[in-house]
């Protein structure tokens, strides 16, 4: 039993007392702390160690109040456990993989890992998280969306315009949806294995859904989407999926049997809401760099989105894309208090 199961009721649009609130990248170098603990070891081996990736996920809960944990790991660690050889290297333009996808051949060289062997670490830093939090909030479990996890794997790191990844899909679009499709199977069976290790809720990041044009995304990510939340659906635990900058397929990504959409900051909440109804619950959407100006600037633009999502539940109150390292902790506190007092008068 949960003490505190605020996400879950929101995310099935369930009556609440108030709007919950976390925020994505929660777990990060904004938190003295969790640089405290990245001192002692670099990137990856914090991701691959259960019991530190447990002790930077439960910091935020501890730390700043807020109404749920995500397990602290990386995109990228699909990919890597498919065979690529990974890199996370501080400033030094981020991860970069060793080789890029780029043939056929690259493509069938993938393997579908075994979630509970490749990805071991990641179900047991679940598995002590779990026992860590006591039953306080839920734990959130997340996996890249396939299209951008291709975005990476063919550009072998990250990119302003990703042009081998999308010359990919306008020139060779068959390879393009094998790989797709492998990796779908991959993510689909890693969020399966996230929830049987103890995640509370399954959220898909498609951080590069927007840089398609709108039948692109439709056809290379969202597709892809659909597949995974109808067999992670199965697990009965609330899908989130968060597209950044693809606000021009919102009805459709509400569609495809998701609970809850997530919103960048470039979306009107209210909008939003009016298009997609009840069929689902929203999250999101304070611009990040927001969190830098005034405290009392930050609870009037908690109040305005609050205001625009109107009464009711099925609000989870999040930033609209991670939080920025340098966002002052005291900003951030005050961000997520102004959230916990001002929504109450919404669910009344």
């Amino acid at each position: 039993m949960l003490q505190n199961d605020l996400l879950l009721r929101a995310c099935k649009r369930e009556p609440v007392e108030r709007t919950p609130v976390w925020f994505m990248r929660q777990a990060g170098r904004y938190l003295p702390e969790y640089r405290a603990v990245r001192k002692k070891v670099d990137f990856l081996t914090l991701c691959k160690t259960p019991d530190l990736a447990a002790e930077v996920t439960i910091q935020p809960v501890d730390l700043v109040g807020v109404d749920a944990a995500i397990i602290f790991s990386d995109i990228l660690v699909i990919p890597e456990a498919m065979g690529m050889k990974l890199f996370v290297e501080e400033g030094k333009g981020g991860p970069r993989f060793e080789t890029s996808i780029r043939t056929l051949a690259d493509i069938q060289s993938l393997k579908i890992p075994d979630p509970n062997k490749e990805l071991k670490f990641v179900m047991d830093a679940l598995r002590v998280t779990r026992e860590g939090l006591r039953g306080r909030v839920p734990l959130i479990g997340f996996s890249g969306a396939p299209w951008t996890l291709m975005a990476y794997m063919v550009e072998g790191k990250g990119s302003k315009d990703f042009v081998h990844a999308k010359d990919m899909i306008y020139s060779r679009p068959k390879e393009a949806h094998l790989l797709l499709q492998k990796l779908s199977d991959a993510v689909a069976d890693y969020l399966c294995a996230q929830i049987d290790a103890g995640a509370h809720v399954a959220q898909i990041f498609d951080t590069w859904g927007g840089i398609l044009a709108q039948d692109e995304f439709e056809e290379f990510s969202l597709r892809y989407i659909a597949q995974i939340v109808g067999r992670v659906k199965a697990k009965n635990v609330p899908v989130i999926i968060f597209c950044k900058g693809c606000g021009h397929s919102l009805e459709k990504i509400a569609a495809i049997g998701a609970d809850v959409v997530g919103l960048d900051w470039t979306q009107d909440i209210g909008q939003a809401r009016s298009l997609v109804g009840n069929s689902v619950a929203l999250q999101g959407n304070l611009d990040p760099v927001a969190l830098f100006s005034s405290p009392d600037s930050i609870r009037v633009l908690v109040k305005r989105i609050l205001k625009k999502y109107g009464h009711g539940s099925g609000h989870v109150f999040n930033l609209g894309h991670g939080i920025l390292p340098t966002t002052p902790v005291e900003h951030v506190k005050a961000f997520v208090n102004a959230v916990k007092e001002f929504s109450v008068e919404y669910h009344q």
